[in-house]
């Protein structure tokens, strides 16, 4: 199903959502406006507000609350986006300039707090304080997996079972956050925690192609192949590796992870050795096991263009090129 199919059940919601996202964004300060209708104008193909529109419609029509809960996500996603980029000290961002690299450190961090402060003054100005609890555990665990992830990256100790813990909070949350903020704007709070699953459960599987993604054609694939080594983040490709390869290439990619990870010769050595050892297709087979597991929670909701959309949102997940 094309990114286009998809979306058709929901093409006037999404149209309703740019001009109302583009409000909540603007402010009176003529520098902050500046900066967020740049944010908006280059936004990407908006995934979340998709999951969250799916999500409500698989229980009824889009209504307010989801067009809020909506921007609730985006704003939250579009702040870390923002804060990332100043921790990662990153020029760039989908192809065009990021903020920090057009307006310097301070003024990105300080745009990024306002869209947080945008998330609490929406949620109070619509009422919406059960939105505002399912965004903010969403907060938590995300910076809860960020700073795992670096604590882990330290030792190079990172397990299987932790990496799974850290992206479920630091990137499936987000998207499961989505499916239980739609499920919850349609008023079917009887689904609620099982969209909050099936979300977190395509959110992990979104996590694993994009780390599939780092050891792949960069020219394809319009990421820095080799990103994550750089930043001595172990993914599952590498995990598998560490755990099955001959000890030679164990020992090899452990001292490039530790003294050689920024050296390209030595990053391009490091994807040899885990793609040689089926590090990709293990990988691979864990995300289409997650894949399959999400459409089986589908099944027993009737049979809508929402939840067809839904399944193939899923695959798209899954199947993407970049």
């Amino acid at each position: 199903m094309s990114p286009q199919e998809i979306t058709k059940p929901i093409q006037d919601e999404l149209q309703a959502f740019e001009a109302y996202f583009a409000q909540t964004m603007k402010s009176e300060v003529p520098l902050l406006d500046k900066v967020t209708h740049y944010l908006v104008k280059r936004k990407g193909k908006q995934v979340r507000p998709v999951f969250v529109f799916l999500s409500c419609k698989l229980f009824g029509p889009v209504n307010q609350k989801a067009l809020d809960a909506a921007a609730l996500v985006e704003l939250l996603h579009t702040a870390t986006l923002v804060h990332d980029d100043v921790v990662d000290d990153a020029n760039e961002r989908r192809g065009y300039f990021s903020i920090n690299a057009l307006w310097k450190n301070k003024i990105a961090v300080l745009v990024g707090d306002y869209m947080l402060s945008r998330i609490l003054l929406l949620s109070l100005e619509k009422e919406n304080t059960d939105l505002l609890a399912v965004i903010a555990r969403s907060v938590r665990e995300m910076s809860e997996g960020e700073l795992l992830q670096i604590e882990k990256a330290r030792k190079l100790d990172i397990t299987e079972e932790v990496y799974f813990d850290v992206i479920r909070k630091k990137t499936a949350s987000l998207i499961s956050t989505c499916c239980e903020a739609g499920c919850i704007a349609s008023g079917n709070l009887a689904h609620r925690e099982s969209m909050r699953k099936f979300g977190e459960i395509v959110g992990l599987a979104f996590q694993i192609k994009d780390d599939i993604f780092d050891y792949g054609n960069a020219t394809e694939i319009g990421k820095p192949t080799g990103n994550d080594i750089r930043e001595q983040k172990l993914t599952l490709p590498m995990i598998y590796t560490l755990n099955t390869a001959s000890v030679t290439d164990r020992n090899e990619l452990h001292y490039i992870l530790r003294n050689r990870y920024d050296e390209e010769k030595s990053i391009r050595r490091a994807v040899d050795i885990v793609q040689k050892n089926g590090g990709i297709e293990y990988a691979s087979k864990k995300m289409f096991e997650l894949g399959d597991e999400a459409k089986k929670m589908l099944v027993t909701f009737e049979d809508s263009d929402a939840k067809a959309s839904l399944l193939g949102l899923v695959d798209y997940t899954m199947n993407r090129v970049k």
